[in-house]
């Protein structure tokens, strides 16, 4: 590409009247912008030689007499995608089309790219008139993720991301892309570390997504799902039905939302459904804080994986609080397998070998309910 028009591209802004070509030139950065246009560029580790571009992406498009992050929100969206289509094809060599998909789209997803302006503070950057329902919407959300477990960025938590938030990192790759001269190579060298921890196939292998986990389980145990959606005032309820018997509902503002919460109540009280005669393994049920467990599950599991020529399930203390009198601990098994790691975690219980034994028992029922055993 011609270098004069790149510099028009990054400079200023080109037209063409009666075959001439006009130039007009950016003016100077807006002096209300000078401070969030230096915080991003340290949180970038990028110097713009172009500061106007990071101050359009930092812009919305109610702030008047200035020119929004729309069109570079436009350019951002499928250059990202781009970028990180590169990124999977060179990391993931043996992966298939579809599975590269899952990751491309797990971590440029809306869900996604808003936690990411969320953890970096991108909003408090951005200038707009839009009012305190906007920024009322975003706190909500960020004070929402801040009590989500690390894998709810794949499939959306409590409440719907804000496209605000997904539109201003869009923007601000965008922003670069342009900076940089257009070259993919280095807009991904700046912009991998905003985007870091990266969701990957072990990441989605883990835990799978719900409502597509719910639907394989129960076929491959030849029952029939339905999930029926009605609203409440100003909530979606989302309920699972399996054969047509009521398993469970899940609510919020958001109906994809409620369809995943509930997925993932009726993944959980299907995983303690299992009946009681599965080959020996599971024969004894205790009643420990009013729910099913099974006795010794920890060695049963271990035997399991024996028998499956596995290796043998590691336990992780994933929370541990409230005063040493009165401690809660909630334990997560994990198990190596040849299709990619098993994971669950168990409830919370007061004494680390009780959360660990809920872990094992958990993971023994969500495998006889996957037809792993």
């Amino acid at each position: 590409m011609n270098p004069e028009f790149l510099n028009i591209l990054t400079c200023g802004y080109a037209s063409v009247i009666d075959n001439t070509m006009v130039v007009r030139v950016v003016p100077p950065l807006s002096s209300d912008m000078k401070i969030s246009v230096n915080c991003v560029e340290e949180i970038l580790n990028y110097s713009f030689k172009n500061k106007r571009l990071l101050e359009e992406a930092l812009t919305h498009s109610s702030y008047p007499d200035a020119v929004s992050y729309q069109r570079l929100e436009f350019i951002g969206d499928a250059v990202l995608g781009l970028a990180f289509s590169n990124y999977v094809f060179l990391v993931y060599p043996t992966l298939d089309p579809g599975q590269l998909s899952l990751i491309r789209s797990a971590n440029i997803s809306t869900e996604k790219l808003a936690r990411v302006a969320v953890r970096h503070g991108l909003y408090q950057f951005m200038r707009h008139h839009a009012g305190s329902a906007l920024e009322d919407k975003v706190k909500e959300f960020a004070e929402a993720v801040s009590q989500e477990e690390d894998n709810a960025a794949v499939y959306g938590g409590s409440m719907k991301a804000p496209k605000v938030l997904a539109d201003i990192v869009e923007s601000i790759a965008a922003a670069i892309y342009v900076d940089v001269h257009f070259d993919l190579q280095k807009l991904w060298m700046i912009f991998q570390g905003l985007m870091e921890p990266i969701i990957t196939m072990e990441d989605l292998k883990q835990k799978p997504q719900p409502v597509t986990l719910l639907f394989e389980l129960c076929q491959k145990q030849g029952k029939q799902v339905d999930i029926k959606h009605w609203r409440k005032k100003n909530k979606n309820i989302a309920s699972v039905y399996v054969d047509g018997e009521f398993i469970a509902s899940g609510s919020s503002e958001q109906k994809e939302i409620s369809k995943l919460n509930a997925a993932r109540e009726a993944l959980h009280k299907l995983s303690q459904s299992m009946p009681v005669d599965n080959g020996g393994m599971i024969e004894n049920y205790n009643d420990v804080d009013g729910k099913s467990e099974i006795e010794g599950a920890k060695q049963k599991l271990h035997e399991l994986c024996s028998k499956k020529k596995w290796l043998k399930p590691t336990y992780k203390t994933e929370k541990e609080e409230g005063p040493s009198h009165d401690k809660k601990f909630v334990c997560s098994v994990k198990i190596p397998t040849a299709d990619g790691t098993l994971y669950i975690a168990g409830d919370e219980k007061s004494r680390v070998r009780d959360a660990e034994n809920s872990a094992a028992s958990m993971m023994i029922r969500a495998l006889y309910v996957s037809n792993y055993v």
